[in-house]
Formats: C-alpha cells, structure tokens, sequence
C-alpha cells in the first residue's frame, strides 16, 4: 500500500450498461424466474464475462449453436442483445424451440432498413467488422446476401464497384468508433454523392455518449483504464477513443482481481470507464481497490441517460 500517494481519478459521466444491455439482461432473469432453470442463450448475451458468470450461476446456459440445445427441451432460448439473422430465427422454428428475442431495439431498427432497402432495390453498404455478431446478424436480414456489402475501412470503400444508377445507401454497426465512421462516411459520399443514408445516425446513443465522455477526460489525465471485454466492440472503441485524445498509456480491464494496481504509482491523474456492456458496479470494485492501494480523490458526475427499453410484457 502507498497511501502517500494521492491519485485523482475522472470516472467518465457517461458509462456502465447501456439500455440494450440492461433489457437483455432483464429478459434471461425474468424467464428464469418465469419457467426456471435452464435458459438457454445463444452466444453471449452481452460481451462481459463477469455478467456471463453471474447468470451461469442462475440458472442460464450459453450456447454458440442452436444445435448445441437439446432437441426435446421445453426451456426458452434467448438471442442475444447483438441480434440474430433471419436463418437463425427460420432455424429456432424449425427445430421448435420456444425463442425470445432480446435483441437491441436499436439493432433491431437498423434489421427493418435493410429490409425496405431491399425491397427497394438499394444495394446497401454495411460499415462494421466482419467477424462481429451484430454484423453478421444484420447483413442476414438480406434475403440476397449479393445486396449488403461490408466495408470495414477507407480501403474497401476505393473498392466498391457499382452498375450506373443503381440506388445505394449505407447503414453501420451500432458500436462503431464515431471518429473513424466518419471518415468512411465522408469517402462513401464523396464516392456517391447521391447515396441514401440514414435518416438518423445507426451508432446508438450510448456508444456516442460513452466516446464522448473519454474523449473529454482523456485530455487531462496521465492514463486511462476502460471496463469491459476484448470482444466488446465498444469497450475496444473506448480506448482506442482515449489514445485517439490524447492518454497514450489507455488499457483495456477486463478482470479487476488480476489487475496490477501498483503500476498506476506513476500518474497523477487517471480515467476510469465501464463500457456499455459492463456493470456499474465494477466501476465501484476498481475504485475500491484504488482505496486500498493510494489516497485517492474521486470526480465523478455521472450523467444518467433516462433511456428505458421495457421487457416484452408475458415476461412481467
């Protein structure tokens, strides 16, 4: 212990689990308490381990294959809040499962795009990363997957190809990097000037707020330390958003216990966040640990975004 020490923290006003994620979290819960264990869920129901845990222990079994669940079970089977493709879904029916949904609303409003823009005969550019659940989920609402194009960076922009006036537009994975979607926004547009683009940003509010508040904070502290997974699009996108803004020395946290706390003996200020998909309460743990290692003083004025998405009622 070096309580001689004194180390400011900055906790980010905006942080900790975004309304996606606590709908999705409350929907495995509810159906636990609902029809018992087990539950099953397809793929993580949010990226974070210690939120997995926790419902392992419930009661809740995390599968990555609808095959992986028992033919004969009566049990529910939730997708998780990153959403599913049409053949997944097709699947669940298929093989009669009783599945509930607990996609993110504002995924799943960027799913009902793709389908309008399909049946209006737009081919649509999909800005996101290939291998990530939300993606491949949205590019399956494509009933010709020839129609929705992924485009990761600046360089796959250069390599689009269309035939003359046929009808583009774009839509993007929620969880993206603000800073570096608009760069691949403004080379789509100078590309295409005439493309269609959302009538509303398809980055979700808590992404923006969260690389907001560390884009702010990063500017004045020595280091920066980001709550939440490395399969976590948007906790990889909080730090590289503080290294972008200015804290070089920025890391990604993802087991508290087996964090080394002496190697912040060297800053003076630091910045603290949980990412959308990472409880509050590790935010607590983190300080709590920083207490029983340094003096510290904590600024903190969290801002709460009053954002609810409710629960689908038979679960009530």
């Amino acid at each position: 212990m070096e309580k001689s020490i004194n180390i400011n923290v900055y906790v980010a006003e905006y942080r900790g689990f975004c309304a996606g994620v606590d709908r999705a979290i409350e929907m495995v819960e509810k159906s636990l308490l609902k029809y018992g264990a087990p539950v099953y869920v397809r793929h993580e129901i949010v990226h974070n381990k210690y939120v997995v845990d926790e419902l392992k222990e419930k009661g809740a079994i995390f599968v990555e294959s609808l095959m992986d669940i028992p033919k004969d079970t009566k049990a529910p089977v939730i997708f998780s809040a990153h959403g599913v493709s049409k053949d997944v879904i097709r699947s669940a029916k298929d093989l009669n499962l009783f599945h509930l949904d607990a996609t993110c609303p504002l995924v799943s409003k960027i799913h009902r795009e793709v389908e309008i823009l399909e049946k209006d005969n737009f081919k649509i550019i999909m800005i996101g990363h290939k291998f990530h659940p939300e993606v491949i989920g949205t590019i399956g609402q494509a009933k010709n997957k020839e129609n929705i194009i992924l485009v990761e960076d600046v360089k796959d922009v250069e390599a689009l190809d269309f035939k003359k006036n046929q009808k583009i537009a774009y839509v993007t994975q929620t969880t993206l990097s603000v800073y570096d979607t608009s760069s691949i926004v403004k080379a789509i547009k100078e590309k295409f000037p005439d493309i269609t683009e959302p009538k509303k940003s398809d980055i979700c509010y808590a992404t923006s707020n969260r690389q907001l508040s560390v884009q702010e904070l990063a500017k004045k502290v020595e280091a920066f330390y980001v709550i939440g997974a490395n399969n976590s699009s948007n906790s990889v996108r909080l730090v590289e958003t503080a290294k972008l803004f200015g804290s070089p020395h920025a890391l990604l946290v993802q087991n508290i216990d087996d964090f080394d706390f002496q190697a912040l003996k060297h800053y003076k200020n630091i910045g603290l966040t949980a990412s959308a998909s990472a409880p509050e309460e590790l935010i607590r743990k983190f300080v709590s640990k920083l207490e029983e290692n340094f003096s510290i003083t904590i600024n903190d004025q969290k801002i709460p975004e009053n954002v609810k998405f409710k629960v689908p009622n038979f679960l009530n």
